[in-house]
């Protein structure tokens, strides 16, 4: 399957502002790209990539006054193949985890396994370990919080998702990954395009999507709270300890967003 992924977004700027954004497909995809997925701007701008601390690949470049725009365009091959799923993949004890592992165990700036640990074991402690308690992790996610775009706020944790009930993508996310983490089970953000290849219309625009990881079993697993159940052609750009790692774009002053669009569909 070939599947055309980009995206646009134009900001306004009152002043020159430098930016990183991290915006293309991450390592583990790109032997699958057709043509590199370069970031290109307008107007033209210097561009210097290099790789954060969890291997994602970013870009920095300063924006000039007035409007600006990002953008990316790929073919990339899939294997039209839902996502996977590991219903028996145990967990690994604590003492037993590679050391990269161990990062993903601790509380973050949206995941505060210190507020939330009590509450994690009250509902998942009589859960069967492994890919049984993240599942029901998932699961209690996808139940209590309520999706829309008019939830949307950038300063929301993981303990204000589980109290309020509501949120975005990023909210399933982080809450989901503080739970896993109360039960000592290593959780990554991730980030990347989630499309609706294989599903019945009407399908919703394009965006970008968050959804977690999990190392079970000696490897790592995705899972998708928000959704919760497989996708077609999830293609990962980023991953880290929770949204602040890994923002789509991050404007070093004050900016505005006038135009955001996002592709992620089959070519047939």
């Amino acid at each position: 399957m070939r599947i055309h992924i980009g995206c646009e977004m134009t900001y306004a700027f009152e002043q020159s502002t430098p930016i990183i954004a991290t915006l293309n497909v991450h390592s583990s995809r790109v032997s699958d790209l057709e043509r590199p997925d370069y970031l290109m701007t307008s107007p033209p701008v210097p561009v210097h990539g290099y790789r954060d601390t969890f291997g994602n690949w970013c870009n920095r470049l300063v924006a000039p006054p007035g409007p600006f725009t990002l953008r990316t365009d790929a073919t990339i091959r899939d294997t039209g193949q839902w996502d996977p799923t590991a219903p028996q993949a145990p967990e690994v004890a604590v003492q037993d985890l590679p050391p990269d592992a161990i990062l993903f165990l601790l509380g973050s700036r949206y995941c505060e396994t210190d507020r939330l640990s009590e509450t994690a074991w009250k509902l998942f402690g009589s859960v069967p370990p492994g890919s049984q308690r993240v599942a029901a992790v998932c699961n209690y996610v996808h139940d209590h919080i309520t999706f829309g775009y008019e939830h949307s706020r950038a300063t929301r944790t993981a303990a204000e998702a589980f109290e309020e009930r509501r949120g975005v993508c990023r909210d399933f996310a982080h809450l989901a990954i503080a739970f896993c983490r109360c039960l000592n089970i290593p959780a990554r953000y991730c980030t990347g395009y989630v499309s609706d290849i294989g599903l019945p219309p009407p399908h919703s625009p394009g965006d970008f999507a968050a959804w977690i990881e999990v190392f079970l079993g000696g490897r790592w697993h995705m899972y998708d709270p928000r959704n919760n159940d497989p996708r077609i052609g999830r293609i990962l750009i980023a991953y880290g300890r929770d949204a602040v790692d890994v923002p789509l774009t991050l404007t070093f002053g004050p900016s505005e967003l006038i135009k955001f669009s996002v592709t992620a569909d089959e070519i047939r």
